[in-house]
C-alpha cells in the first residue's frame, strides 16, 4: 500500500520547553489512522508541524516523495470547530479553498456543489450555516477540507462537540464517504472507543515531551458497528490502550 504522508523524527520546543521528541508516523493510501493520547502530549503540536503551520526543531515531513517540512497548503487541516463563515452561504463556505486557489466563483460553486450529494448535503447549498444542525455543519466542514486536500487530511477531534447519537451517525457516514472519495485521514481523538471503531491503525502518544509509545493495528474490517464495542476483541484493544496511557 502506497505511503501518502510520513513524519520522521519530529522534535519541537516552545519557549525552551520540549513538546515533542523524535516522533515518527506514516499514513498510507486510503487509511484512517488515529493519534491517541492524553491532553498535553503534543498531538496538536504534531499536527501543526505536519500541516506546515509550524517548523520543527528537528525532523522532516514528506507528502509521498516530496519534502513539505514547514510548507503550509499541501495537507488540509480541520480543527475541532467547523469555522464556517456565518455571512457566506453553505456552498460558498465549502468552495472557499477553490476560490483561494484562483478558481472563478461560478466554477468553484459548481465543483463544490457536485459533491454535496455524496456528503449528504444536497439541498443546503443556499442555506446559511446557522440553519444547519451540528452534524450537517461538520459535513460541510469536512467537504471543505476535502476540497483543499491533496488526498490527505488532518482532522483534530471533528466529532467531539456532537452528542452521542449524532456522533454514531457521523461515524457511519464518515466511513462510507471516506471510502467513496478515497481520502487518507490522520485523526486526533481523546475517545478510545472512537479510535478503535474508525481506525486501521492507532498511534499512542504519551509523556512530556510527547513520544510514540505504541503503534496498534486494528485488523477487523470496516465499517465496525456499535455491537463491536461489546465484543471481547474490542475490549482487548481498549484494555491495551488504557494500560499504555495508564488512565
Amino acid at each position: 500500500m502506497e505511503t501518502k504522508l510520513t513524519a520522521e523524527g519530529i522534535t519541537k520546543s516552545y519557549d525552551g520547553v520540549k513538546i515533542l521528541e523524535n516522533v515518527s508516523l506514516e499514513l498510507r493510501d486510503q487509511e484512517i489512522v488515529s493519534l491517541l493520547g492524553v491532553s498535553g502530549a503534543g498531538k496538536t503540536t504534531l499536527f501543526n508541524v505536519i500541516s506546515g503551520l509550524s517548523q520543527p526543531d528537528c525532523g522532516h515531513v514528506f507528502l509521498k516523495d516530496s519534502e513539505i517540512t514547514g510548507q503550509a497548503g499541501h495537507v488540509s487541516y480541520m480543527l475541532q470547530k467547523d469555522l464556517l463563515l456565518p455571512y457566506r452561504s453553505v456552498v460558498d463556505n465549502v468552495a472557499l479553498p477553490l476560490l483561494l486557489h484562483g478558481v472563478p466563483k461560478k466554477e468553484a460553486r459548481q465543483k463544490a456543489g457536485a459533491l454535496f450529494a455524496d456528503f449528504g448535503l444536497e439541498g443546503t447549498q443556499k442555506k446559511w450555516p446557522a440553519q444547519l444542525s451540528g452534524g450537517m455543519r461538520q459535513r460541510a466542514a469536512l467537504l471543505r477540507t476535502y476540497l483543499s486536500s491533496e488526498g490527505v487530511a488532518l482532522l483534530d477531534e471533528p466529532f467531539s462537540a456532537l452528542d452521542t447519537i449524532t456522533k454514531d451517525t457521523m461515524h457511519t457516514w464518515y466511513l462510507n464517504v471516506m471510502q467513496k472519495i478515497e481520502l487518507s485521514t490522520l485523526f486526533i481523538t481523546h475517545d478510545i472507543d472512537e479510535a478503535i471503531l474508525l481506525s486501521d491503525r492507532i498511534y499512542v502518544l504519551a509523556g512530556r515531551p510527547g513520544h510514540m509509545i505504541a503503534e496498534m493495528p486494528v485488523t477487523e474490517p470496516r465499517p465496525r458497528t456499535r455491537d463491536f464495542t461489546l465484543t471481547e476483541t474490542f475490549l482487548g484493544y481498549k484494555r491495551r490502550i488504557i494500560e499504555l496511557l495508564k488512565i
